[in-house]
């Protein structure tokens, strides 16, 4: 099973501006390639697949400007916000009545108060600083101490004021003793 150690990371923590200025980047990217989805699916009624946007964005210089795991975690959850407008406009035809209107396309974030999640998977954290209970993502001025051994991710959210560092990690489930 996976659980979640939350960290919360305030405006006046010293780590607070680097991690902020990744989630901008995360949100340029994120609006980039969003932009292109949107203009491919309005133009022609083509919606690009992840694979495809991948290699559009690869080059560009909001995908450069985080490190490539992240990038690739960012596209791939632009592709699941598209995935489930396509599931809710299929819902929406086969019965209106559930929904307040019309699905629509997946919007862009703002471009000044806008962040975006950034997801770091095991490959893009240092596998060193694990072994000493230590979170420290990739191209990323953050150090996060932990008591888990078995980590699967460490997600940055952005709530309003200030970011949670989620650590997800694995456990074992247990039978509940009776």
């Amino acid at each position: 099973m996976h659980l979640t150690e939350q960290h919360i990371l305030n405006r006046h923590d010293a780590r607070f501006a680097a991690v902020d200025a990744a989630s901008f980047a995360a949100k340029n990217l994120y609006n980039a390639a969003n932009y292109h989805l949107r203009q491919s699916f309005i133009g022609t009624g083509v919606y690009l697949s992840y694979p495809q946007m991948y290699m559009l964005m690869k080059g560009h210089p909001a995908y450069t400007a985080l490190p490539r795991k992240v990038s690739q975690q960012v596209l791939r959850m632009l592709d699941q916000n598209w995935q489930s407008f396509f599931a809710a406009t299929k819902a929406y035809r086969e019965n209106p009545a559930p929904f307040l209107g019309r699905p629509g396309l997946p919007h862009y974030l703002d471009k000044q108060r806008g962040r975006f999640p950034l997801v770091y998977t095991l490959q893009a954290l240092s596998v060193p600083a694990l072994k000493q209970g230590r979170i420290v993502p990739s191209g990323l001025a953050l150090v996060v101490q932990t008591k888990q051994t078995r980590i699967v991710q460490a997600r940055i959210v952005p709530k309003g004021q200030f970011y949670v560092v989620e650590v997800v990690y694995e456990r074992d489930v247990r039978p509940a003793a009776v």
